[in-house]
């Protein structure tokens, strides 16, 4: 399922039948269908709308110069009108009053307090962010990882501390490049959906305990913004990137995950809890 799953993000603007998803998971269609449901909680149809959905939201909050049919062929619908009315559906507005709103009127954003976005060199907080952003190429990294599922927040780094390093003691893989990918957007999807992968470089013929998945994180051009902050100044971080930065970028995203880069040896504060990584965003001429 999660092979399938990535598919599904990496082909949104193409024909998603239930015969070529049944065969990426190497199962027949009829019994494909009983288990994604099973598995993942909602049908097939429901979840491949619902996901269109949520990447077009996305999308147009971090590229507003991109009209709103390109946005909507991109992520598989044939027409503006059949968006505008799905979205509509979800979202209980039309895309361009979504793309309109104020960030903080968002879905579970009316409520959160927003913190400082950064800290400066000494470790004093900053109200402004400090957009050091660079665009960079990376090559492909095979990763082995551990999915968790639900609240984006603090809960990821209990995952990382609780779950994650233990399993990495276990089997000597303290050292190496960590990620993190997160593959919901906490804006427009339900808490209890969203996912998170705390990934390891690891070589794919690695025999590791535990029975991690593994993936492949793609290569190619990526907007890199450095970030020293704790977890709670993250996600001001990403919004900073995705909201202030990309738009004006004269660039846009693409289908690969985001994800954010803990290089072996990066900065960690114990006292504050404050740590550095680079957020990566994957990006596309327009």
């Amino acid at each position: 399922m999660d092979a399938v799953v990535e598919h599904i993000d990496q082909h949104l603007d193409q024909k998603l039948d239930l015969a070529t998803l049944a065969a990426v998971a190497h199962f027949s269609p009829f019994h494909f269908h009983r288990l994604f449901q099973a598995l993942m909680g909602e049908s097939l149809g429901d979840y491949l709308r619902r996901r269109r959905l949520q990447i077009a939201a996305t999308r147009l909050r971090a590229q507003h110069r991109v009209p709103v049919l390109d946005i909507a062929l991109g992520v598989g619908f044939g027409s503006a009108e059949a968006f505008t009315r799905a979205f509509g559906v979800r979202f209980g507005c039309s895309p361009t009053e979504w793309r309109n709103r104020n960030p903080d009127q968002m879905p579970g954003k009316a409520d959160q307090e927003r913190p400082p976005r950064f800290r400066d060199d000494d470790g004093s907080p900053i109200e402004e962010p400090l957009m050091k952003v660079t665009l960079i190429d990376r090559e492909p990294v095979p990763v082995a990882y551990l999915r968790y599922i639900g609240a984006y927040g603090p809960a990821i780094g209990a995952f990382w501390m609780s779950t994650v390093a233990s399993w990495m003691s276990t089997n000597n893989l303290y050292g190496r490049d960590r990620f993190g990918l997160s593959l919901d957007d906490p804006a427009v999807t339900a808490a209890e959906q969203c996912r998170y992968d705390a990934c390891i470089a690891s070589p794919e013929s690695e025999v590791l305990t535990g029975d991690p998945g593994r993936k492949v994180i793609p290569g190619g051009k990526y907007a890199a913004l450095e970030f020293f902050g704790t977890g709670a100044e993250i996600g001001p971080a990403w919004d900073a990137l995705l909201r202030d930065w990309l738009p004006k970028s004269g660039l846009q995203l693409d289908a690969r995950p985001f994800f954010e880069h803990y290089p072996a040896g990066g900065s960690y504060d114990e006292k504050t809890g404050a740590f550095s990584c680079n957020i990566c965003v994957p990006v596309a001429p327009l």
